[in-house]
């Protein structure tokens, strides 16, 4: 029987698996990957939704409201945190502890049909997935408007994107709900600021911008809809977003080469694959390409703190 109908669609995707199975073997990692796809799973049956199908380290699901599958996302992370914290409490291996999960809702028109779901907002769904970072929950301006006003408080925009597959860019919104951005800053990111920052200056050949932190996110990307437009073949449509949150300046990498960041202070190199770090200081941005190869597309940044009495200009920024 064939049903078309208006749903909210889910994708979440755990991320950190590979690691897990290299670390513990195929056994014992498959195990622990079900047990854990198997906890989320239950959430949605709790927010009265419905699995359509697991995929591996993720599942798609639907739900009849945009509620209903938020609150589903909220759940999912809740029940990973829950996971990671009896693992820590019983001496769990690195792999398992690094485990973290992407969640992206859309809405739309579905038909349901053999027990699967087709349609617009399965493909958008299935795609925004790719652009959310670790622990984070990226929902469409379909969804957002189907939820109640005090909830779409806790959302940001993040601007519009283009989906891989799909002409028309999509608005899309981030989940406030701390665990992302707690989560973001690595052991490459030992500094932490005595005073707030209030912008960040971004170069790229003769293009110079200033953005203060109401002004952000800012997406960096070969889009001409992006904030700040890298015109290369290697950048990907949407290739990071520069985001505030906490007291911080954070870079997400949303791409498929990669985002690299080199510190003025630091002669190492941090790579971001669809993770996040802090930027303090100065240094250089590589969109898809290390920042030591002088082909690479490189922003070069600045973050900025206006209170300082020193000047802010670009002496010293470049690294090569």
């Amino acid at each position: 029987m064939t049903v078309i109908a208006e749903r909210t669609v889910l994708f979440a995707d755990l991320r950190g698996s590979t690691a897990l199975y290299e670390q513990l073997g195929n056994a014992e990692a498959s195990s622990v990957v079900t047990h854990t796809v198997t906890a989320l799973a239950g959430t949605v049956a709790e927010c009265g939704g419905q699995v359509v199908k697991t995929l591996g380290d993720g599942l798609m699901a639907v739900f009849g409201s945009s509620l209903d599958g938020v609150e589903a996302a909220g759940r999912m992370h809740g029940a990973l945190d829950q996971l990671l914290s009896r693992g820590r409490a019983h001496g769990a291996s690195p792999g398992l502890r690094s485990l973290r999960i992407q969640v992206a809702l859309a809405r739309g028109e579905v038909v349901e049909m053999g027990g699967d779901c087709f349609g617009d907002a399965v493909n958008v769904a299935a795609r925004l997935i790719d652009h959310a970072g670790d622990n984070e929950t990226l929902v469409t301006d379909a969804v957002l408007h189907g939820l109640p006003s005090h909830l779409r408080q806790r959302f940001r925009s993040l601007d519009w994107m283009h989906l891989r597959g799909r002409a028309d860019p999509v608005l899309v919104y981030l989940l406030s709900n701390g665990r992302s951005d707690l989560d973001a800053t690595t052991q490459f990111d030992p500094v932490s600021p005595t005073a707030e920052p209030d912008g960040i200056r971004l170069v790229w050949g003769d293009v110079e911008r200033v953005y203060v932190c109401e002004q952000m996110p800012v997406i960096l990307g070969r889009s001409p809809q992006a904030s700040f437009c890298v015109d290369d073949s290697r950048v990907s449509r949407s290739h990071a977003r520069i985001h505030w949150h906490g007291g911080a300046i954070q870079l997400t990498d949303l791409s498929y080469n990669g985002t690299y960041v080199r510190f003025r202070d630091d002669n190492g190199i941090l790579s971001l694959r669809r993770s996040s770090c802090t930027l303090h200081s100065k240094g250089t941005i590589g969109l898809g390409g290390s920042p030591l190869d002088s082909t690479s597309p490189i922003v070069h940044f600045e973050v900025l703190r206006f209170g300082d009495t020193q000047t802010h200009d670009l002496d010293g920024l470049t690294l090569l």
